[in-house]
């Protein structure tokens, strides 16, 4: 294993423990409400009929049946071939209701950010602009408030990314219904976040004159070119280092964090994420990683449409950004960025969805909902928020589609969940594990459906 002594970005963190202590002492009942305890693990078989299966790989079944035990998929079809022992396992008829692999929210801030107006409760960056070294994961809040209203609209799994500086540092995949960060863990360190430094000029009161514009810039591609160098040449020379090897510990004083921590985006462990929107700085991050043998993963890519082409015959992978947004370009038209889900899935490039923030993910699934009033085929839908983005983060394995020998992480809604009105969850599994749908809205319409006396379903 390699040497990664990487630090968490949660120095502030010790305030926002002290913050919700505080919360919890004065209203006790509430906290504990509004963060319902993880599912216990699977101990009976769990059969879910009759429901419009959505596989996640472009296929649909309806009616079908999936079936699983010990936290893994045994069963998808109709049902025909097998007979369900009601005695031995739990069967839930789910009649009308449609079923999805668990969907996928990326470059997301959800569990390092809870109030954004409140510093200590903000753990999402680190000071400085090079942060190699900065893991997301060990910063991650299982105890967000935040997380159950999200995971109720079929979010299951997410990669929670660090923001700012040039570097940002590490992101990982998680899975949202654990005790800690050790559990939520699926896929530690699985990526590497840069924010690639835009290439246009700005021609606006604010901005500085054109010539310093134009300095910045190169002043920041050379900063990233030496650091790069420097990188490659430090993986190529020198072995990864183990500090638990009683030999190693020596020759592990010496060690660069920066440039050790580097080294998994070299050999392939680690994906490089980009951020970048403009067509222009896309091609110029493709051409300058592509010299260090590296194909990174294009995020938010809001001028994609421009360069559809080259990003097909290169084979990359995109993230898209907030497409419920204004075009990027004067002379666009206005719903220009609605469109960029089909105009990727036209021309056949693997793609996912994001959103920034944290309790923005919860409109994660409605923007994957316009796509499909804009071009988008459902079923490509769902696999852009579940097989394509297990595929760019590499745990396709496990995740990302109901197929057999996979994890049980799903959920059943009782209507369309694309849409606001359908997006209802009855059930849903986390690695077969029962989650507990209570969340701090459902809490609170309870609470003032009492008050007022209105009547609520139960």
């Amino acid at each position: 294993m390699n040497f990664q002594p990487f630090y968490s970005i949660r120095a502030p963190y010790i305030f926002y423990l002290l913050a919700v202590g505080l919360l919890s002492y004065a209203c006790p009942a509430t906290a504990q409400e509004s963060v319902p305890s993880p599912g216990p693990p699977q101990k009976r078989a769990v059969w879910i009929t009759g429901a419009t299966l959505h596989l996640g790989n472009g296929s649909v079944l309806s009616p079908g049946v999936i079936g699983f035990s010990d936290g893994v998929i045994q069963y998808v079809g109709t049902g025909a071939e097998i007979r369900i022992d009601p005695s031995q396992s739990d069967v839930i008829d789910a009649s009308g209701s449609h079923v999805y692999p668990g969907f996928f929210a990326f470059n997301s801030i959800l569990g390092l950010n809870e109030i954004d107006a409140v510093r200590a409760t903000r753990d999402d960056a680190e000071t400085g602009a090079i942060n190699p070294n900065v893991r997301a994961l060990m910063a991650y809040n299982t105890d967000s408030r935040i997380i159950p209203t999200v995971r109720n609209t079929g979010v299951l799994l997410q990669q929670i990314a660090p923001q700012g500086g040039l570097l940002s540092g590490r992101s990982s995949v998680v899975q949202m219904d654990a005790w800690n960060w050790e559990d939520a863990a699926v896929a530690s360190d699985e990526g590497m976040y840069i924010n690639w430094p835009s290439l246009r000029i700005f021609d606006a009161p604010w901005a500085p004159p054109a010539d310093e514009q134009l300095k910045s810039t190169q002043q920041t591609l050379e900063r990233l070119t030496r650091l790069f160098d420097d990188a490659r040449a430090y993986t190529t020379a020198r072995k990864p280092i183990d500090v638990r090897k009683g030999s190693d510990a020596a020759s592990a004083v010496d060690v660069n964090l920066v440039l050790e921590s580097m080294r998994p985006v070299f050999n392939g462990q680690a994906r490089l994420y980009v951020r970048v929107d403009e067509a222009r700085g896309m091609l110029y991050a493709l051409n300058f990683f592509a010299s260090y043998g590296i194909k990174p993963v294009l995020v938010g890519a809001a001028e994609a449409d421009e360069v559809l082409g080259e990003l097909k015959s290169r084979g990359v992978m995109v993230v898209l950004g907030r497409t419920q947004s204004l075009p990027n370009r004067g002379g666009d038209r206005v719903d220009a960025r609605y469109r960029l889900p089909y105009l990727l899935d036209s021309a056949g490039i693997p793609f996912s969805l994001s959103l920034d923030g944290a309790w923005e993910q919860r409109v994660q699934v409605f923007q994957a909902g316009q796509a499909i009033g804009y071009g988008l085929p459902y079923e490509e839908a769902v696999r852009a928020l579940t097989l394509d983005a297990a595929r760019i983060t590499g745990i396709d394995a496990r995740y990302g589609s109901l197929e057999v020998g996979k994890s049980a992480t799903l959920f059943v809604s009782e209507g369309d969940a694309f849409e606001i009105m359908g997006n209802k969850l009855s059930h849903a599994f986390v690695d077969g594990r029962r989650m507990n749908l209570g969340d701090k809205q459902k809490e609170l319409y309870r609470k003032f459906s009492d008050k007022y006396g209105v009547d609520r379903p139960e």
